[in-house]
């Protein structure tokens, strides 16, 4: 059994991991409001930028936007993976990165190639260590996510689905649910499917300016990043919520691990001091 003094430094460790813990579960709640009331603020936006890009879509048949036309043959497929830039969050990384690696090896074995573009540290670091094709990263976005930073390496496989580099863009990250549930999602991104843009209640046509080319390019352009701006805030929120889980559960256990380490003292201490008894009551007695 290790000594008194000992168990008293290990007791001193824990309490103050303990006050650190707490002091970042408050914080990640504090970032966490934040969060979900800029990831719920967004919400209305895609939901009306997607009505305006359905009814677009299927009011003017004699274009059809790259975004829109399903390619044949590519032989390559493009993701998206959103992380987080720290760690300290419970499984949220581990999860999303895990669907991402079953999906990769899913195309692979089918066949396809894989272009990744990595949106968080922790997605970036993952990716070069499992040997992906990297055409695009950015980390450091902070607490609160800005288009003009995702545009750049979003851009570049929008670019390649254009050009016909690959025939489909996929885009994995960690949909919020609640504060104590987050769900990892892959989902398809480029071809722009029915089940995504949906179909619209009644049909028109509408009159472009200058003409429907433009005004079709310049929305869907905006539609995916929307997407992918709210996939952000999505990620972001979940991360938070996960963080203050994962440290509410540490500080808990912390809280245990001292209650367990103050018996273990005083059984120590009390078993010295009954042994300085023993010794006493047997030197007086041999004398």
């Amino acid at each position: 059994m290790p000594g008194s003094k000992e168990i008293r430094t290990k007791i001193k460790s824990v309490e103050n991991t303990r006050k650190i813990t707490k002091a970042m579960e408050m914080v990640a709640a504090s970032k966490m409001r934040k969060a979900q009331d800029r990831m719920r603020a967004a919400r209305p936006y895609g939901e009306k930028i997607r009505t305006v890009t359905a009814n677009l879509s299927h009011a003017n048949p004699d274009y059809r936007h790259p975004f829109l036309v399903k390619h044949e043959g590519a032989k390559k497929v493009g993701i998206i993976v959103i992380t987080s830039d720290k760690g300290l969050c419970g499984g949220l990384n581990t999860n999303v990165l895990r669907l991402a690696t079953t999906r990769i090896k899913e195309w692979e074995a089918a066949g396809n190639k894989i272009q990744a573009s990595a949106i968080g540290q922790k997605g970036l670091g993952f990716m070069q260590r499992f040997g992906a094709e990297v055409v695009s990263h950015v980390t450091g976005l902070g607490d609160k996510p800005h288009l003009e930073k995702l545009i750049g390496p979003v851009k570049v496989q929008l670019d390649a689905y254009t050009e016909g580099k690959i025939d489909a863009l996929y885009i994995c990250y960690t949909r919020f649910i609640n504060t104590m549930k987050q769900e990892p999602v892959c989902e398809q991104l480029l071809p722009l499917t029915g089940d995504r843009l949906g179909s619209p209640e009644t049909q028109w046509d509408y009159l472009y300016e200058p003409d429907p080319k433009t005004v079709l390019d310049e929305l869907l352009i905006r539609y995916v990043e929307a997407l992918i701006y709210q996939a952000v805030a999505e990620n972001m929120a979940s991360e938070q919520s996960a963080r203050m889980v994962a440290m509410k559960a540490a500080t808990d256990n912390a809280k245990n691990v001292i209650n367990e380490l103050k018996l273990v003292y005083n059984k120590a201490r009390q078993a010295a001091i009954t042994k300085e008894i023993s010794e006493i009551v047997g030197g007086a007695a041999a004398v």
